[in-house]
């Protein structure tokens, strides 16, 4: 099985050649071939490779799936006898890709 950790976002990904994956908004539009060059590891059966930081010339090549919003978060903050209730929520955007092709050289 092929498989490569990518870096997205400041987060690792790890990305299966076929398969998707689900990272922090990318702005670009559905449709949108990309390429991700930030490739910490990458494993090929017996052969892994580790990158110091990333793997030189290594590359992940995906298209831009959908855009879509995770699910729901709440903080709720509260003082005690003084009447202070807040409480907030937030919704973080999310983009899927479709891993097509994983060149490492």
């Amino acid at each position: 099985m092929k498989y490569v950790i990518l870096e997205s976002g400041g987060k690792q990904y790890k990305a299966v050649e076929g398969g998707t994956i689900e990272v922090d908004l990318i702005h670009a539009l559905p449709g949108t071939a990309i390429e991700i060059n930030d490739v910490l590891l990458s494993v090929d059966g017996d052969n892994v490779s580790v990158g110091a930081p990333v793997i030189e010339g290594a590359t992940v090549k995906a298209t831009i799936l959908a855009h879509f919003k995770g699910e729901k978060t709440y903080n709720f903050h509260y003082k005690p006898k003084k009447k202070i209730r807040q409480k907030t929520g937030h919704r973080q955007q999310y983009t899927r890709l479709a891993v097509e092709k994983i060149e490492v050289k």
